[in-house]
């Protein structure tokens, strides 16, 4: 840990946690997004699995992500105390011990993975242990504050959750999961560069080189077009899958049409324009991209439900 973290610590002379405490541990947010995006790849997925069953592995694959979110704060608690964005986490903030974090992550971590795979199967299991792996040691501990592109590659952690849902039921992998798993990984980075654009100083404080920092936002903006133009595409060919249907169809190609415009504008401006109005492009922009994410698994559920009937 480092002097920023072992301070905070020394501030709180008695750890006063509460329930919040430990759930915010756990990463709320991200956990919501990973719930969603696997329960509509487990409904999707063809067969059946029972609705205990079905519950269960939603259960447990939140409970992976949980594991997840402690883990990265245990480690990232040096850094997080340095950014505003995340000051007030548990750990840096003086209100969980990191020791405590890194034993909730862990056994969260153990318990999660082995009770996926006895109540579904361990494939589904295999791969909830993959992304807690990946997301703690190759983003967290090496990609993060190693190079610019680490949203890039460590954005797979996120997208594995609509794969380990679809193979709860089915025991596998297929092109329609896979192409789930690219829709996020595709999305994440122009997801986090719009936000990186108007957080401005936070990750060069922390010492995270972030696109920003390392290229500069000119090249951040030429990114965040170049991967939303390679978005689109996996957006669109998701919709040529036995999963989608019309109602995707017509919303990924609404939604894909209003990301590029946002992409775009973002590209043809520079610091004098978005200082002026305070990024209200940017944040126009990050702010749809969790709208986006969230409308196109919102269509492959109702396509879902609408071919039961």
């Amino acid at each position: 840990m480092s002097d920023a973290t072992t301070n905070s610590q020394v501030r709180a002379a008695n750890y006063d946690a509460g329930f919040g405490d430990y759930f915010a541990l756990l990463k709320p947010r991200v956990m919501s997004l990973v719930v969603f995006t696997a329960l509509v790849g487990l409904l999707v997925a063809p067969g059946s699995i029972s609705p205990m069953i079905g519950f269960t592995a939603i259960l447990f694959i939140a409970l992976g992500a949980g594991a997840s979110g402690a883990l990265n704060m245990w480690f990232d608690a040096d850094i997080d105390a340095v950014m505003k964005r995340t000051s007030r986490r548990p750990v840096p903030a003086g209100k969980i011990p990191a020791g405590e974090a890194l034993s909730l992550g862990l056994w969260l971590s153990a318990i999660s993975v082995v009770m996926l795979g006895l109540a579904t199967n361990w494939v589904a299991a295999g791969l909830l242990a993959f992304t807690i792996f990946f997301y703690l040691v190759i983003y967290t501990m090496w990609l993060k504050r190693a190079t610019p592109w680490n949203i890039v590659i460590g954005g797979a952690a996120g997208s594995f959750p609509p794969m380990i849902g679809w193979a709860a039921v089915t025991g596998d992998v297929s092109i329609a999961s896979v192409l789930m798993f690219g829709l996020i990984f595709m999305w994440t980075p122009p997801h986090f560069w719009a936000l990186a654009l108007f957080l401005k100083s936070d990750y060069d404080n922390a010492g995270v080189p972030m696109l920003t920092v390392t290229h500069g936002r000119k090249e951040t903006r030429s990114q965040i077009l170049i991967y939303t133009v390679l978005l689109v595409p996996v957006a669109l060919g998701l919709a040529l899958t036995s999963v989608a249907g019309p109602v995707y169809l017509a919303a990924a190609m609404v939604l894909n049409a209003i990301f590029l415009k946002g992409a775009w504008d973002i590209w043809q401006r520079d610091e004098a324009m978005a200082e002026a109005d305070d990024y209200a492009v940017e944040k126009r922009v990050f702010k749809f991209s969790l709208l986006y994410l969230f409308l196109h698994f919102g269509a492959l559920l109702i396509d879902a439900i609408w071919r039961l009937f």
